[in-house]
């Protein structure tokens, strides 16, 4: 068993080093340049970013009505247009439409986010139950239901460097030295300050239920292909779920300011088959450290 187990350690760290580590396709990233949202990966980001274009139209549909009601305004009861101005304090009609006509707006746009919110604060039973633990300035993970755990940093972070390896490399700097980690880890130079030494893994198509909570101060867990983001906050235990519909890396960042290095606390999310997710599983528990996906399929 001692020699198994010591084989599969050996094999996961060599997969980990070699170039070609990361066999998964990187489908939640930002893109520089670009505007919009990330591709949706969930029905909970389908339905989040359908009622943002809602009420894009809505507001864009305001806007234009109140600006054109001002250039009419301003065209036809200018001076020289209207030299005699109407002496009245009150047009009763006018006042009933515009206390009436925006309680008929939110009721609309009530109609359309109370179901989207429903639907993912509303937490289903899960078929993966990970805990979340955010702490300056990394994330800690554990499998509630299987004997897994790891902490998460961002590749780049002095705990990620071998001195043998990375003798060159400066600790959140990129240089060469540190493209070349990157490239070991099987990442790109673009997904600097986005790549993590671990990732969490999870099936693709199963509900994940997220438990999150803070060990120091607030941080929060946010994956914006997945629609999901939630507080980190030290005493208290949150939820979120989500169940990704495509096989990929999904990349996120803390999103609350929780002190110096936050920039610096990334998150990564592997996507895979259910075969591939259990093989995952036995690996890391005979091996009894973290085992990366990708060196299992090579």
């Amino acid at each position: 068993m001692r020699l198994i187990t010591s084989l599969l350690a050996a094999f996961a760290a060599f997969a980990a080093t070699s170039a070609t580590a990361q066999n998964l396709e990187v489908v939640g990233a930002p893109v520089d340049g670009k505007l919009g949202f990330q591709p949706a990966a969930t029905e909970i980001a389908r339905r989040l970013q359908g009622l943002d274009h809602l009420l894009l139209i809505i507001i864009t549909a305001i806007t234009l009505f109140v600006v054109g009601l001002i250039a009419f305004i301003i065209v036809r009861y200018n001076r020289k247009a209207n030299p005699n101005a109407a002496q009245f304090t009150h047009h009763t009609p006018i006042e009933v439409a515009w206390t009436v006509g925006p309680i008929l707006i939110l009721v609309f746009i009530g109609a359309f986010s109370l179901p989207v919110l429903f639907h993912q604060q509303e937490i289903p039973e899960g078929d993966v139950t990970i805990k979340v633990t955010g702490y300056q300035w990394y994330w800690g993970y554990e499998y509630v239901d299987e004997d897994i755990a790891f902490d998460s940093y961002l590749l780049g972070h002095p705990a990620t460097l071998d001195d043998d390896k990375d003798p060159d490399a400066i600790p959140f700097v990129k240089t060469p030295a540190m493209t070349a980690r990157l490239e070991r880890a099987g990442y790109s130079e673009d997904e600097w300050l986005l790549a993590t030494d671990t990732a969490v893994v999870v099936p693709v198509g199963a509900t994940v239920v997220m438990q999150i909570t803070g060990g120091d101060v607030i941080h929060s867990w946010t994956i914006p292909a997945f629609g999901v983001k939630q507080d980190a906050v030290p005493g208290r235990l949150a939820q979120l779920w989500f169940a990704a519909e495509k096989e990929g890396v999904y990349f996120g960042q803390c999103s609350e300011l929780c002190g110096k290095d936050h920039a610096y606390m990334p998150i990564t999310v592997k996507v895979v088959s259910q075969e591939a997710y259990d093989a995952w599983l036995a690996a890391n528990k005979e091996a009894g450290e973290y085992v990366d996906v990708a060196a299992l399929s090579n």
